[in-house]
């Protein structure tokens, strides 16, 4: 009789740790990286979207970004002047804090800050989010939504019901003020609705010189909503190196 797959004992010593390996392979990849490429820029994220970071990359071919793991990053560059791998990268590991990433890249300082200087593009509010505007819904019948959406509105906190088969909102009523911070609630009724009030943009907060060691510091514009930002957003798919 054939022995069954299913016995097959394993012994557990002899299995590798995957996630201690992948670690290993970033750090291998992180200082290919600084050996391969002139400029090194840590970036941040306000209002990350996997999908926007992705259009990024795709744009910048020629480069490679790594996002997330700031520990493992760290590792790789050096904590300290005795452990850095190249001069002065203990100091760019200070900046890893919160949602930042890095660019490595051949392309100058000037050819960086003008692409990321316009790259902002305008998503969905998320629950955490500050409302930017106030919202308000007029009274009335909402003909965009199928009779069966009607129930999911009530439960929404919408003052909705149906007449005569159409989806009505009995009086008029604010989603939201300027300033507020929206549930998660509020964040899809503004989906609903196609109001978006989040934009994703990047900022540089700093570049290290390969040829020279030099680290160049950008001024931070403001590191109370990057915070914020980063709490917003911490549930979020964590992206890995391509």
């Amino acid at each position: 009789m054939p022995k069954s797959k299913r016995d097959k004992k394993i012994s557990l010593t002899k299995t590798a740790k995957k996630g201690l390996g992948s670690k290993q392979n970033l750090i291998e990849e992180l200082r290919k990286c600084v050996d391969t490429y002139k400029h090194l820029f840590i970036f941040s994220v306000a209002n990350m979207r996997n999908n926007k970071l992705k259009d990024i990359r795709t744009a910048w071919k020629h480069s490679r970004f790594f996002f997330g793991k700031n520990k493992v990053m760290m590792i790789a560059l050096g904590k300290g002047p005795t452990d850095e791998y190249k001069d002065n990268l203990h100091k760019v590991s200070r900046f890893l804090k919160g949602e930042v990433g890095m660019l490595f890249t051949n392309k100058t300082k000037e050819e960086v800050q003008e692409y990321f200087s316009h790259f902002k593009e305008t998503d969905f509010a998320r629950g955490g989010n500050k409302a930017l505007m106030a919202v308000t819904l007029d009274e009335g019948p909402l003909e965009q939504f199928s009779h069966s959406m009607e129930p999911q509105l009530r439960q929404l906190g919408l003052p909705t019901a149906l007449k005569k088969g159409v989806v009505t909102l009995l009086k008029d009523h604010a989603v939201c003020k300027e300033g507020d911070t929206l549930t998660p609630e509020q964040a899809r009724v503004l989906k609903l609705f196609a109001i978006q009030m989040a934009e994703f943009r990047v900022k540089i907060k700093c570049m290290w010189n390969s040829e020279t060691g030099d680290i160049e510091a950008f001024a931070a514009e403001d590191d109370e909503e990057e915070e914020e930002s980063m709490q917003e957003n911490e549930k979020d798919e964590e992206v890995n190196a391509e």
